[in-house]
């Protein structure tokens, strides 16, 4: 079977035949596990059209190997925008042009069982800190005004997946934070307005157009997994360490019905030993893997500051407890 054969069984919420597939929402440690440079955000505005060009090239050619070499199912295109500080895009930037170009490159160089996952939108995320008051007002004053923003979101989402389902995507994502370290940004009843619906929606669209479904959201999901669950979204990613989120538990919960993606802590894999994240790696391997409906990842971006060793660890630990069937030799 190939790792797009695992990613696939994953998804549908079965035990793959080969391995837990591994897939990163965004990886930036790019340069660091190659020794090579990947161009993007602000640098790569900076060039010349014809540098570029060869850097759109250069790109793909890195992430290929490096997908390669750590054994990725899926890969997540960079290019999507957000900010580090207002008006300021991150390093993972591409403008938005440049970026159908280089998922291009990737797609046409991308071996047949590297599965590209889409990041389209489509569910309304709570609004940044310095709007948060304002939303809140709008939510009491004017909660029409929040459908017609949901709509919106939606729909402009569903462009997007129409055209990454004509590029050949199989998996779209839909990024939408709705939850911060203490629960949902939104009272449950406006979740249920405002949110879940759209998510519902999105989901339906998705499917009948023949494609795999996932939904990131930072923070405490707990008291929502249910309600992710019974959406008929694919998969949820991440299960958020940092927000006090348990991946046991959230496998418990959710088993046959949600196949959970990011499980390892981000922040371990930036300060922690390798020997601790290939401890980690293990033991959540080992307790959550049985069943299928798991894709091993950090629980949110790989940095550029996490150490190479650190995340080949985690591989590593892949290589060792990743496996199935069940009982293999560990070497």
């Amino acid at each position: 079977m190939s790792k797009r054969d695992d990613m696939i069984a994953a998804l549908e919420k079965r035990q793959p035949e080969g391995a837990v597939p591994v897939w990163e929402i965004e990886f930036q440690a790019w340069d660091a596990v190659s020794g090579r440079h990947v161009v993007l955000g602000e640098e790569f505005a900076g060039m010349s059209q014809a540098k570029q060009e060869r850097a759109l090239a250069e790109n793909a050619d890195i992430l290929l190997q490096i997908c390669e070499e750590m054994h990725y199912a899926a890969l997540c295109p960079p290019g999507g925008y957000w900010e580090i500080a207002p008006g300021v895009p991150s390093y993972y930037w591409l403008p938005s042009e440049v970026r159908l170009r280089q998922i291009e490159i990737i797609r046409d160089l991308a071996p047949p069982d590297l599965v590209l996952v889409g990041g389209t939108g489509g569910v309304m995320a709570m609004p940044g800190a310095e709007n948060y008051v304002s939303f809140a007002y709008l939510i009491h004053d004017s909660p029409e005004e929040v459908e017609a923003m949901a709509e919106r979101t939606l729909q402009a989402g569903l462009q997007t997946v129409k055209r990454f389902q004509d590029m050949g995507f199989e998996i779209v994502m839909t990024a939408s934070d709705v939850a911060d370290n203490h629960g949902t940004y939104m009272h449950r009843k406006q979740m249920d307005r405002f949110v879940w619906p759209y998510l519902r929606r999105w989901a339906a669209a998705v499917k009948e157009m023949g494609l795999y479904s996932i939904i990131h959201s930072d923070g405490n999901l707990t008291d929502s997994l249910d309600a992710i669950a019974g959406s008929g979204v694919d998969a949820l990613q991440a299960i958020d360490p940092t927000a006090g989120m348990d991946m046991y538990e959230a496998k418990r919960q959710v088993a046959g019905r949600l196949c959970l993606c990011g499980n390892i802590n981000c922040g371990l894999l930036l300060t922690a030993t390798p020997e601790e994240v290939f401890e980690a790696t293990r033991d959540m391997l080992e307790r959550c893997k049985t069943g299928g409906g798991l894709v091993l990842g950090a629980s949110n971006a790989v940095q550029p500051e996490v150490p190479a060793e650190n995340y080949r660890a985690m591989i590593q630990a892949w290589h060792m407890y990743g496996q199935y069937p069940e009982q293999v030799e560990k070497e």
